[in-house]
């Protein structure tokens, strides 16, 4: 392909942007709506994912031996539950432990004192997390028929709500996306159609005269890339600047809503929405050609 040949395509690409320029301006806008609710809705998926990861690996469980079960016996329980399939780790907190963090959360109340009048009613307790949190249900199970271990505790409802909440958050999330793709892939081709309407003598006497496909179809492709790419960057930037600013007000303020803070992963969400702008773009003009070009 000739220089100058290039130069034209671009030329009339951006001739044809500068004579529709309101229609222009429109389809800016429109793929940089679309672009930014992608963007956003794509940040959301994945923090919601960092975060259910985090909490995922900080469920444990919490196994209560039974009161008069001696201290020796309790160290082989230890290891009996250490050899256990899918364990991280396990960590045996004695009753002592145990009453001085209920003073510690209490205070040294003298009622309390009083009531306990000077005995330790509380058990040793293990607390156990699995290498995977999916297992955490069989451990439970397993840890539950242990004779020993008379309650075990691990907020069964909490959990698999988690998992059900991440599940739905990635499907609809994913499904969104699709459905936002779809729609600016459509008002891309409609905006490049008009164009070639308002062109479509021209373009017709430039076949006649023998002008290929390619010809006529490149400049029409440039400015569809062009018109996705500009809503696209325009999204990203908006994007980039919001989303930084939200960290720089949430982390100090909330400490325990844990947003991702890594720039390389920002980065890789809006270098791909700048690309997948002006692919949409791009692929909704080739869309639009497809009619003309079969007259």
């Amino acid at each position: 392909m000739k220089l100058r040949t290039i130069g034209y395509y671009f030329k009339q690409a951006f001739k044809s942007m500068r004579r529709n320029f309101w229609m222009s301006v429109a389809a800016i806008s429109t793929v940089a709506i679309a672009a930014f609710l992608v963007g956003i809705f794509a940040l959301l998926v994945i923090n919601v994912n960092f975060m259910a990861t985090k909490l995922e690996r900080d469920i444990e469980v919490v196994a209560f031996v039974e009161v008069d079960v001696p201290r020796a016996e309790v160290l082989e329980l230890e290891k009996q539950i250490k050899a256990l399939p899918g364990i991280a780790s396990v960590t045996l907190v004695p009753k002592e432990k145990g009453l001085e963090q209920m003073y510690a959360r209490y205070g040294r109340d003298r009622d309390l004192l009083g009531a306990l009048g000077g005995d330790n009613p509380l058990p040793d307790y293990f607390v156990v997390k699995a290498r995977e949190p999916e297992r955490v249900g069989r451990i439970a199970g397993q840890l539950a028929q242990i004779p020993q271990i008379y309650k075990v505790d691990y907020g069964q409802q909490e959990v698999e709500r988690l998992f059900q909440v991440l599940g739905w958050v990635r499907w609809v999330g994913s499904a969104l996306i699709m459905l936002l793709v779809g729609a600016a892939v459509f008002l891309i081709a409609t905006t490049v159609r008009l164009t070639v309407f308002a062109r479509q003598r021209e373009l017709q006497i430039m076949k006649l005269v023998g002008a290929g496909d390619w010809f006529i179809r490149w400049p029409f492709f440039l400015e569809g890339f062009f018109l996705g790419a500009f809503g696209a960057g325009l999204a990203c930037v908006i994007i980039y600047f919001g989303y930084f600013s939200l960290l720089e007000q949430v982390s100090p303020n909330i400490s325990f809503l844990t947003l991702v803070d890594d720039p390389v992963v920002v980065y890789q969400v809006l270098w791909r929405l700048l690309v997948g702008g002006a692919g949409v773009g791009a692929i909704g003009s080739i869309i639009s050609m497809r009619r003309f070009l079969k007259v």
